[in-house]
């Protein structure tokens, strides 16, 4: 109690001198405004006055300092000062939600920015249209828009800039639940900071608990903890009280996961505390819900209750839609065995789940009111909504394997992106190399000494360019490498496809008897056997594994084509499951083709097939 009463009013100190300290800032701008005479001077000064008002007002209070910024710009013919403005107007459309009007006014930003070569200039307008493309959810545009922003970063040889870019990629790939990728830009983001002269404390706060949270989200708790604290630890001593909050109900949720339910609490409660002092009534709601959902599973489940009705009576006044909360409250009621009031939370939360689209808790709701149902002895309405949950489970399902397999699209486009970039920086150093070759030639012709030194360099120059060469062709193979797995995966996607269709077409005969259906399914099986697919993917393989097949057919001459493709998948070093979808056969399938090519080949117990294939 004495820490809550403490930390409550250093808190509001902290926001009060902070607030006056700001408005401050806005009187002076203000006063040095008035006494500017049209200029490029006023220009900046309106500049600044737009980002104060901006921070500390209502949107729509910037528009005349943003407006007078634009005109007087263009009278004075100040192309900085009106690509400023014309930024300075789409951040504010993006902020109200005009989407059109904001990508309007960054493109003709980016035109005066490309005419006057300011990259700063377009490093935050198109960071401006890709954080569209993203609240918009085109993330491939926004994906693209920061490949430009990161080029531009690169040229500027701007870490901070860098590290930014990485950032907002990685969210992009975590919201769409690429997790691997996430945490690869996060990693990146963290390494260019390393390379600032002055650190960013809060930057490298804010990038330590991304990776703290995509490792929660892919459910490696513990290793989560160690970034989160670290980034804990740094919002703290920069009294960030805003990031703290958040900090603290990441590490409580990695808790959660770990069951350490009383650390989950306590960070629950710092959380609470921030967002009370703060006046955060969103944030303070869903702590609320956060310590039922702790309460619950430690077994409290009257604290549990309390903090959940304080949740949904707060989330009334926020913009929270409270599903969550009310699908925990069905599952406290269950627990405490009030099957009518579990029944009762859980119709909420399916209803508002239904509204919005909320596939994960309409699913949670379906079934935890079929066990309320069946425990009240109520079998056919827990049928009924168990039948329910298991079409949006295997819906989600199929969304889920669509996007690991997307995922792994996008890994292997980065990686074959990268390796690009690699191979054309050393086709450039080749280049420049035997440029120098040539010029060193020239400079040393003209007498024996010279004739001497020739062959000195040349020898040496010789063995440099032999290495480069050698590393071009390195990059090459690796280059290759990727463009084979690009064509495994798209054999993936094609099988995956089908299936699909084959298990809809099966949905269909099922409800209707649809005619053709024998057909259709014939049709699929024959796609999904072809073999014009499996000879491109032949000619990728034999590019970057020479003579593998033959090697195979003479150790081992009894091995089928269909097994030979499965040990070609295994020799990329594809998981079972991968190779499972590219073959289009089951788990069990891939198991016995594991036996038959063990038979075949005369293996030992002891001996790995693994390791035996990638020695072909």
């Amino acid at each position: 109690m004495k820490t809550s009463v403490l930390l409550f009013p250093s808190i509001l100190l902290f926001n009060f001198f902070a607030h006056s300290q700001e408005n401050k800032k806005l009187d002076s701008l203000l006063a040095i405004y008035d006494s500017q005479p049209d200029g490029v001077e006023k220009i900046e000064t309106l500049n600044e006055l737009y980002y104060e008002t901006f921070h500390l007002k209502r949107p729509e209070d910037v528009l005349p300092y943003v407006k007078e910024q634009l005109s007087l710009s263009r009278k004075l013919d100040y192309k900085k000062g009106e690509g400023d403005a014309l930024f300075n107007y789409g951040n504010y459309y993006r902020r109200i939600f005009s989407i059109d009007s904001a990508r309007y006014y960054f493109e003709a930003a980016n035109d005066i920015w490309k005419v006057v070569q300011d990259n700063q200039g377009r490093f935050n307008t198109l960071n401006g249209l890709a954080k569209i493309e993203q609240l918009t959810g085109n993330f491939d545009k926004a994906i693209a828009l920061y490949d430009e922003v990161m080029k531009i970063a690169l040229d500027m040889k701007n870490g901070l800039r860098i590290a930014e870019t990485n950032r907002e990629i990685a969210t992009i790939y975590m919201d769409q639940g690429s997790y691997k990728l996430g945490l690869k830009y996060m990693l990146d983001g963290l390494r260019s900071l390393d390379s600032l002269a002055e650190p960013d404390p809060n930057k490298r706060a804010d990038l330590l608990v991304g990776v703290g949270r995509i490792e929660s989200l892919r459910e490696n708790f513990q290793a989560a903890l160690k970034p989160l604290n670290q980034g804990l630890e740094i919002f703290s001593a920069q009294k960030n009280h805003l990031w703290e909050c958040i900090t603290h109900t990441e590490i409580g949720y990695a808790h959660l996961g770990l069951k350490n339910y009383d650390e989950s609490i306590r960070n629950f409660n710092e959380s609470l505390k921030i967002s009370i002092s703060s006046g955060r009534k969103g944030f303070e709601s869903i702590c609320y819900y956060n310590l039922g959902l702790a309460h619950r599973k430690k077994g409290n489940l009257e604290k549990a209750q309390d903090f959940l009705y304080k949740s949904i009576k707060l989330g009334k006044t926020t913009a929270n839609n409270n599903v969550g909360t009310y699908n925990e409250l069905g599952n406290l009621f269950l627990d405490k065995g009030q099957l009518s009031d579990a029944q009762e939370n859980y119709t909420i939360a399916i209803q508002i789940a239904d509204s919005i689209g909320s596939l994960a808790e309409l699913k949670d709701g379906y079934m935890g009111r079929s066990l309320a149902y069946e425990k009240a002895n109520l079998y056919s309405k827990a049928l009924e909504d168990k039948k329910k949950y298991q079409e949006l489970n295997d819906s989600i399902f199929s969304i889920s394997k669509a996007q690991q397999i997307e995922e792994l699209r996008a890994i292997y486009e980065t990686e074959k992106k990268e390796q690009q970039i690699a191979l054309q920086e050393k086709e450039i150093t080749v280049l420049e190399q035997k440029a120098e070759i040539s010029t060193l030639q020239k400079i040393l012709l003209g007498g024996l000494l010279v004739l001497s030194l020739i062959g000195f360099y040349g020898i040496r120059q010789k063995l440099k360019r032999n290495r480069l060469e050698k590393e071009k062709v390195d990059a090459e193979l690796a280059f290759k490498k990727k463009e084979l797995t690009t064509h495994a995966l798209h054999l993936a996607k094609k099988n995956e496809v089908l299936e699909n269709v084959k298990l809809k077409a099966k949905a269909l005969r099922e409800k209707e008897g649809a005619s053709g259906y024998k057909e259709l399914i014939k049709t699929i099986n024959f796609d999904q056997q072809d073999d014009k697919n499996w000879e491109s993917f032949t000619q990728y393989f034999e590019q970057v594994h020479k003579d593998f097949a033959i090697n195979v057919k003479k150790r081992y001459p009894d091995v089928t084509k269909n097994e030979l493709r499965f040990m070609a998948l295994m020799k990329m070093n594809m998981s079972s499951k991968e190779i499972a979808t590219i073959l289009n056969i089951s788990t069990d399938g891939i198991k016995k083709a594991r036996q038959r090519l063990r038979k075949k080949m005369n293996l030992n117990p002891q001996d790995s097939l693994e390791n035996t294939v990638l020695s072909i």
